[in-house]
């Protein structure tokens, strides 16, 4: 059996876009020819993509890097560049994605074949085609395609289940489970036999069915870290509901189930919140007195108690027909994660702004639109810089910055690019 990985950190990178052309049509019946430099392709995107087939991310520790394909250059005669391929990672059902920079979960892929865009491949650059004007018939400057995303992510896995055991080690939740369905557990006569979640499938008489989660045993101080709980307990949120197996021939079995539902409480999240049933187990061995009155204490605990033998099966098939009603009752619960979507790209149609004064000779402007318009800017071009400043001028950027006392020679920072105010001027 594949070992379960449940988190793994990974970095990921879009596509770079590829570079416009400078180009010039000189065919001998092109009347007057003029510019043809075609556009750069798109950069490839990195999506998830949620699989139900998928249970666990250990592909993800075998590679930790992926990188999507750039887009290719633009070419002459208005050729435009292809675009990167995109790349489409498969994960399983319940995988929270967070940013490791932010620490923002900026995907929840909660159902089968959820897809998420999370890195956006840069757009390509244009062609000098793309700028020629009445005014200016023969540009001689391209774009470079905007650099690529990259991005440091947190995956981690929430089992979708729709009935989650809980219960202190060896109390017979492997057993149980062993019962009731297909899975086939690990069983033994000590405590932590279970180390890893087990899943498994029980078919109702209608014909569909519904997936139960042997979550590893839960002791005291479990929310604290201690024992296996505080690695598992989190697999516990997204059930339905719980069924808490309590084994009876212990004489501190009431202790045990509260040491549980304290452990709950205190993890917060909404555990404790959830519709539980008592399962009192290993009645075989105890007479038939003992049994009852053990019945009587819990039912004064929690409203629903049955009492079953998991080796010998007594009690399972009324035990189910209580799930079966259950499970089609009680609705997953609503999903308390508040998810930050984004690309970890620019808003492009930003077109608001910020400008500081960093010290006495230097500011910065700042904001979606200017970023993407130096993204694409190459500063050896004078063109494109006239181009960069007269837009910002356009945009009210130079006005505001005089406002704070901007001067001729003193020094800009528009994103990555550090130019030198030389005035006003229109190129």
């Amino acid at each position: 059996m594949a070992a379960f990985i449940d988190k793994v950190k990974i970095k990921i990178e879009s596509g770079r876009g590829g570079r416009g052309a400078v180009a010039w049509r000189r065919e001998k019946f092109v009347d007057k020819g003029g510019p043809a430099g075609g556009d750069g392709g798109r950069g490839g995107n990195i999506y998830f993509v949620a699989d139900e087939n998928m249970s666990t991310l250990l592909d993800f520790t075998y590679k930790s890097v992926y990188r999507a394909e750039d887009g290719q250059n633009g070419g002459n005669k208005n050729c435009h560049g292809k675009d990167g391929k995109d790349v489409f990672l498969k994960m399983p059902v319940g995988v929270i994605v967070r940013d490791l920079k932010t620490g923002k979960i900026i995907a929840d892929l909660d159902t089968h074949e959820k897809t998420i865009l999370v890195a956006k491949g840069g757009r390509g650059g244009r062609g000098n085609a793309r700028f020629a004007t009445a005014q200016k018939r023969a540009p001689q400057f391209c774009e470079p395609g905007e650099a690529s995303v990259e991005r440091e992510l947190e995956l981690e896995l929430r089992l979708i289940a729709d009935v989650g055991l809980l219960g202190m080690p060896n109390a017979g939740k492997s057993s149980f489970i062993s019962k009731v369905s297909s899975a086939r557990p690990k069983i033994a006569d000590y405590p932590f036999t279970t180390l890893v979640p087990n899943l498994g499938v029980v078919k109702k008489p209608s014909g569909d069915g519904f997936v139960i989660a042997d979550i590893p045993g839960i002791i005291e101080g479990a929310h604290q870290g201690t024992g296996l709980g505080f690695e598992f307990l989190k697999h516990v949120q997204r059930c339905r509901f719980l069924i808490h197996v309590v084994d009876i021939s212990k004489e501190n079995a009431v202790e045990n189930y509260n040491i549980i539902n304290n452990e709950l409480k205190k993890y917060g999240e909404g555990l404790s919140s959830l519709y539980q049933t008592v399962l009192l187990n290993k009645t075989d061995i105890l007479e038939p007195s003992y049994v009852n009155e053990m019945t009587e204490k819990f039912k004064k605990l929690n409203k629903d108690v049955f009492a079953v033998s998991c080796a010998t099966g007594d009690g399972i098939n009324e035990f189910l027909n209580h799930l079966y009603k259950k499970t089609d009752e009680i609705p997953h619960p609503e999903n308390p994660l508040k998810i930050e979507y984004d690309d970890g790209f620019d808003d492009n149609d930003d077109s608001s702004f910020t400008v500081v004064k960093l010290n006495k000779n230097t500011f910065l402007a700042d904001g979606g639109k200017i970023r993407r318009l130096a993204s694409v800017t190459d500063i050896r071009n004078t063109q494109q810089m006239r181009r960069l400043a007269n837009i910002l001028d356009s945009m009210g950027v130079y006005q505001e910055l005089k406002k704070l006392g901007l001067k001729e020679n003193d020094t800009i920072m528009i994103a990555h690019i550090e130019t030198t105010y030389l005035g006003d001027y229109r190129g």
